[in-house]
């Protein structure tokens, strides 16, 4: 199962959450962007339960993470 993850972050602070990001295992690809988000996510797990884990325990831990925004993929 794959998911997208938008991030919003406290200014300045992209370039360590990107690098706390890219440490997590089921994270596959991490990019800064521009727009009403900051850093955009792309996760993969083998269940639901997996993902809301690294969505809840993992990104959203993450000092100077504001907000995220989970999009969950049909595959």
């Amino acid at each position: 199962m794959f998911a997208y993850i938008l991030l919003s972050c406290d200014l300045g602070s992209e370039n360590s959450i990107i690098e706390q990001l890219k440490a997590i295992p089921s994270v596959k690809e991490v990019l800064g962007i521009f727009g009403a988000y900051d850093i955009l996510v792309k996760v993969e797990s083998s269940s639901a339960d997996e993902l809301r884990e690294t969505v809840t325990f993992k990104i959203r831990k993450i000092s100077a993470v504001r907000s995220t925004l989970t999009l969950t993929c049909i595959e």
